[in-house]
């Protein structure tokens, strides 16, 4: 028999890990309620003409979608965002309430090349805003982002830039309208790789020397989010990019601005935004997200229709946070019962706590104690419960509390009362 192995590029979440994540995702979950976003759902499968269109992804992610054909012979994908299937959920339902603002949470799929740190199967957690054109909502975005970095205890920076901006930039250097597209994706790549080898990216493009090299020394303008703004004024013929730049920033201050972020994606039209966790050995982008003000319009035409939303990279965040905490929860019962002898009246007493809402774990193996102790001790599990004979006889619990070593005998209705407060 060949020996057992999982496809490549997916992963298994043993209880470790699991509670972990579902950790980061409640915590996020409560900092996108809080900002007034509502839970939705979308399958996982797609009809491949939804996310091939070219209002969606662009020629590139679709080289990464996983293809199918049902019985029928019909074509389907492998969600490969959970943009697309938003834009074509909104198109599909016109009585939809405007704003429309909603999060999910989700597996998508991309059939890229795998190295450390990407997969082919990973959860993203997005919010959205559907139906509101103002930047202040851009800023609202960037602002839930560094509230959500925050909540879960990653010190992180979010970029801010503008579609805009870059055009502008593709304008007053001269770049060929037919390259400039493919010119912003080597733009996006300068922090990674160097201004050098962006330079020779974009002359294998068939760009000129002198617009080359102008681009570069725009985008390579440096100091603080001012300066930049004001330095950019005097050379860019449109500045309308810089104007909602400006905007944002006075709404989300603490956003930087960055001339070189891009983003992949062909969708965005405005504001984009990345965020990255500082102090970390891990240096992709934990968050990304931006403006899409064309994409739902054109898969109902019925011109544009204004969104902007952000997507968490679960992920990536589970190996930032795993990499600055020594110890990971390993299980999620509070209170370990140990029966001896007595394993009736010890049941009882599991499901009174269970019944009170605490998770609750009993002894199943009939064990030793001292194995019991250091099961207990290994998973983490706060509270021993120990019932014998003598406990029984005088309707009372003996509770160890592991962290501390201290012993109380006490009664069932105590004991939930002091893990309750």
């Amino acid at each position: 028999m060949e020996e057992l192995s999982r496809a490549k590029g997916t992963r298994d979440f043993l209880p470790e890990e699991k509670i972990l994540r579902q950790s980061v995702e409640n915590t996020l979950k409560k900092i996108f309620e809080c900002y007034g976003f509502s839970p939705a759902e979308t399958p996982i499968l797609e009809r491949y003409d939804v996310l091939a269109s070219k209002y969606a992804g662009g020629e590139e992610i679709l080289k990464e979608t996983f293809k199918l054909k049902d019985q029928g012979d019909r074509e389907l994908a492998l969600r490969y965002d959970l943009t697309v299937p938003l834009a074509r959920v909104v198109a599909m339902n016109p009585t939809l309430k405007m704003p429309f603002r909603r999060y999910q949470m989700g597996v998508v799929f991309r059939d890229g090349p795998l190295k450390a740190g990407r997969y082919r199967e990973f959860t993203q957690c997005d919010v959205d805003v559907i139906g509101a054109a103002s930047i202040k909502q851009d800023a609202e975005i960037i602002n839930l982002t560094l509230d959500a970095f925050k909540a879960i205890n990653i010190k992180a920076r979010v970029e801010v830039n503008n579609r805009k901006i870059l055009d502008a930039l593709m304008e007053t250097a001269q770049i060929p309208e037919d390259k400039r597209t493919t010119a912003i994706l080597s733009i996006d790549k300068l922090k990674k790789l160097g201004v050098e080898v962006v330079k020779k990216e974009l002359q294998q493009k068939g760009i000129f020397t002198e617009p080359i090299d102008n681009l570069c020394n725009w985008i390579s303008i440096k100091g603080t989010n001012e300066q930049k703004i004001k330095e950019l004024k005097k050379i860019l013929i449109n500045k309308q990019g810089l104007l909602e730049m400006e905007e944002v920033l006075s709404y989300a201050p603490d956003a930087t601005f960055e001339i070189t972020l891009a983003r992949g994606l062909a969708y965005y039209t405005g504001t984009v935004f990345e965020g990255f966790a500082e102090e970390s050995a891990i240096t992709s982008s934990i968050a990304g997200g931006g403006r899409y003000d064309n994409m739902i319009g054109l898969f109902k035409g019925s011109g544009s229709i204004p969104a902007v939303g952000i997507s968490f990279g679960l992920d990536t965040i589970l190996d930032v946070l795993k990499a600055q905490q020594k110890e990971i929860k390993k299980s999620v019962t509070q209170v370990f019962v140990l029966p001896i002898k007595v394993f009736p009246e010890a049941w009882k007493v599991a499901q009174e706590l269970r019944e009170a809402g605490i998770n609750t774990e009993i002894d199943m193996l009939d064990r030793s104690v001292s194995k019991n102790f250091d099961y207990a001790n290994v998973m983490g599990i706060p509270y021993v419960v120990v019932l014998g004979p003598e406990e029984v006889k005088e309707k009372k619990i003996k509770v160890k509390e592991m962290q501390s070593g201290k012993e109380e005998v006490t009664t069932t209705k105590q004991f939930i009362k002091k893990i309750k407060e």
